[in-house]
């Protein structure tokens, strides 16, 4: 299934991209050019009607999680105080589409990017990822 997207916002994700919060840009050092296990996560990217931190495609999900398609994290800061309802509803529609969600506070980025990229990792682990290398003609997984 293709996710969709409002067309409207891809200027503002662009400006969004631009200026970096730093907590996002600590993590983004992290994941960008397929650092985290050979995923492809986008930053700033408009998913449905909304934009959403981070966004990696999950070609390669274990029967167990089929109807995955795609993990988004999100990075709670300042800008997320007293929008607690407004969170949760935006959570349910892109979990509505097939998106699995994983959400880290601005301070344990900043002060444990550690054990954020752990538990990254773990989500990765849990869904299956994508081979490393591409198989050679012929050659099938083990």
């Amino acid at each position: 299934m293709k996710i969709h997207y409002n067309p409207k916002l891809k200027y503002h994700a662009r400006e969004l991209r631009k200026k970096g919060v730093l907590s996002e840009v600590l993590l983004w050092n992290h994941l960008k050019g397929r650092k985290m296990r050979g995923c492809q996560f986008m930053r700033q990217k408009p998913v449905g009607d909304y934009i959403v931190d981070f966004y990696c495609t999950t070609p390669f999900i274990p029967p167990l999680l089929r109807g995955t398609e795609g993990v988004v994290i999100e990075i709670d800061g300042e800008s997320h105080d007293g929008r607690f309802l407004y969170d949760m509803e935006r959570q349910r529609v892109l979990e509505s589409m097939g998106l699995r969600l994983l959400r880290f506070s601005d301070s344990d980025v900043k002060r444990d990017i550690s054990s954020v990229l752990m538990a990254i990792e773990g989500w990765i682990e849990k869904i299956g990822q994508p081979p490393l290398t591409p198989f050679i003609k012929g050659e099938l997984p083990t």
